[in-house]
């Protein structure tokens, strides 16, 4: 199996996609992993952190896509860059699945122009694990890549979180739930109403209701769906809140769950590959997260089961 990491993606770049690279390639030897980067500067990381770069690989990139750069424009612009040869290569079939910490919306771009969108996907999305007090978190969708959603397109996102669920967190009937503005099905804008009859005769997904916001933290739902607007607010306030409280000292077992390190990076969902998009201040250990999180879709046959259900979709539709 081979994983590409961007070693120039994030604000501690390459140092600590170098570490973790290094690391998760020491923990888990049958995985390849294949770093893309200034070669001279991920030799350098080496050299200074004494990390055997014997089992990693490097590909040359002279150019990086910096986090403030817009993303259409550095992505068709620098195709030399570390982010566009990566996905280049996924393409190709030269990796598995890729990943970064860098700009997100250049890795969307590169997810929908490169590797491109599954047949019948109209909007890939980015998820977000949400801490719950059982042992598997909670997933919610979209999280930022569609700001602006039709009913139809929160089914297919109900769709990909079930097949996302079932392949990593190992659950055979995910319960999907609607964020809303309360339980009842009458509830809620004109949008959120025409989602709901949509996912209650939807026969691919185990659509249990309306979710508050909450409730989103509780074990009654797996999967809850909303537009990209909505959720991406939810986890900057999540965000927010629990930075604020551990400045201030505050110790708690459910609260250490809101630190975004336990779980990786973020995955785009409804692209012909894995891809995992990383927090900018993501650390070697997390890094490392990111990677088995790439391996476990691989592992799992994810991509080729969300094309299933695609097509099942469309058969009964």
């Amino acid at each position: 199996m081979k994983i590409g990491v961007d070693a120039m993606g994030g604000d501690f770049a390459p140092l600590e996609a170098v570490k973790g690279a290094s690391l998760a390639a020491r923990v888990h030897s049958h995985y390849q992993i294949v770093l893309y980067g200034k070669k001279d500067e991920i030799l350098s990381v080496c050299s200074n952190e004494s990390i055997d770069s014997s089992n990693l690989s490097i590909v040359d990139c002279p150019s990086v896509i910096e986090m403030g750069e817009h993303p259409v424009k550095a992505f068709s612009s620098k195709q030399d860059s570390s982010i566009a040869r990566g996905f280049q290569h996924l393409a190709q079939g030269q990796l598995d699945a890729f990943l970064s910490a860098g700009n997100t919306g250049a890795m969307l771009v590169g997810s929908l122009m490169t590797v491109k969108a599954i047949p019948g996907i109209d909007r890939p999305c980015l998820t977000a694990a949400i801490p719950r007090l059982n042992n598997h978190p909670g997933l919610l969708l979209d999280v930022g890549a569609n700001a602006d959603c039709k009913p139809e397109h929160l089914e297919q996102f109900a769709m990909l979180g079930s097949v996302f669920y079932r392949s990593v967190y190992k659950v055979d009937q995910p319960k999907v739930g609607l964020l809303n503005i309360g339980e009842e099905e009458e509830k809620g804008s004109i949008f959120t109403r025409a989602t709901h009859t949509m996912l209650k005769n939807t026969a691919n997904i185990n659509f249990v209701g309306n979710v508050e916001g909450r409730d989103i933290f509780s074990d009654d739902f797996d999967v809850v769906v909303c537009d990209g607007f909505t959720g991406n607010v939810i986890i900057k306030v999540c965000e927010g809140m629990y930075y604020r409280l551990a400045k201030r000292g505050v110790q708690d077992e459910f609260l250490d769950k809101f630190n975004f390190k336990h779980y990786g990076g973020s995955s785009i969902l409804g692209v012909n590959a894995p891809v995992i998009v990383g927090h900018g201040i993501t650390k070697a250990d997390t890094f490392v997260k990111m990677i088995e999180l790439a391996a476990e879709e691989v592992e799992s046959g994810m991509i080729q089961k969300i094309k299933e259900a695609v097509s099942a979709s469309q058969a009964t539709s």
